[in-house]
């Protein structure tokens, strides 16, 4: 029989684990046993909170991995004046680009997130918000797109995406159109993905917007997603795509379009619920 023996002195305070007939005797110091105690709060493991600007580095970066395969990701960085970007390159343009989206949505919008390292993330226009004004733009970073996009590139995300983005919700919502909590993006970095985290970020919200009897509108990249959406109550409206315009060479116009499906909730009735949405120190409360 093997006998794993720590010091005497650690043997004052130890337990032993492994007592029975046959098993290797193992002393642990009693406090090993003890729930290690961590500073990163625990209620940050299933609670949604929303951030400010001071966290939107780390919000940015989980965008970016949960976004990493997404196929309108690819389009805006796929074109053949940027084949010559290094891989590692690329992916810091994907990762710079996402957070300055971020922080455009904690100047101007909302951002919430879930678990201790941010594996869950939303991003959401409420009502009356806009994020794409002149000064968010110049707070938030995004003016630097301009120069480190390629001329394709620049093209496909300033004048093909967002007019696009902007025209269809105004068709779509009508006069409910500033009046509608708009979730621009959501997304779980692989590490935290199958724990429910999109599944409360998004009835959080969804509380909210039946509470104040409001439509929540978005754009989904993806069939599986789609029909994940249709869990909590979104209907597809309309697909956009992306890809194929004029002025494109002839390998981009090859690639099959990239589709978006527009997917709207009506408010639901609700029951008088509290809206667990916890604002993280710092953040500016909105009207």
């Amino acid at each position: 029989m093997a006998n794993l023996q720590v010091s005497s002195t650690e043997q004052i305070s130890s337990t032993t684990v492994g007592s029975s007939p046959g098993a290797a005797v193992i002393h642990l110091p009693a406090a090993e046993l003890k729930k290690q105690r961590s500073l990163i709060p625990e209620r940050w493991a299933d609670q949604v909170r929303a951030i400010g600007i001071s966290e939107y580095k780390e919000a940015g970066l989980s965008i970016a991995q949960a976004f990493a395969t997404d196929e309108l990701a690819h389009y805006l960085l796929d074109s053949d004046d940027m084949a010559h970007l290094a891989p590692e390159a690329k992916w810091k343009l994907h990762v710079d680009m996402m957070k300055y989206i971020v922080a455009a949505h904690c100047y101007s919008g909302l951002v919430t997130t879930i678990g201790p390292d941010y594996e869950g993330v939303a991003l959401w226009a409420p009502p009356g918000t806009t994020t794409d004004d002149w000064l968010t733009t110049l707070r938030s970073g995004a003016w630097r797109l301009y120069y480190q996009l390629s001329s394709e590139g620049w093209r496909r995300y300033n004048d093909e995406l967002l007019p696009l983005l902007h025209h269809t919700k105004a068709e779509v919502m009508g006069d409910r159109d500033d009046d509608c909590y708009y979730l621009v993006y959501i997304g779980t970095k692989p590490s935290g993905q199958r724990r429910g985290y999109a599944r409360k970020l998004i009835e959080a919200m969804a509380a909210k917007a039946d509470a104040e009897n409001r439509a929540m509108y978005l754009e989904s990249s993806s069939e599986r997603n789609s029909a994940y959406y249709r869990k909590f109550g979104f209907e597809p409206r309309r697909d956009i795509f992306l890809g194929a315009a004029d002025g494109e060479s002839a390998s981009a116009a090859s690639k099959p379009p990239v589709r978006l499906s527009i997917m709207v909730r009506e408010p639901q009735t609700v029951a008088g619920k509290s809206i667990p949405i916890k604002l993280g120190a710092g953040f500016k409360r909105l009207q």
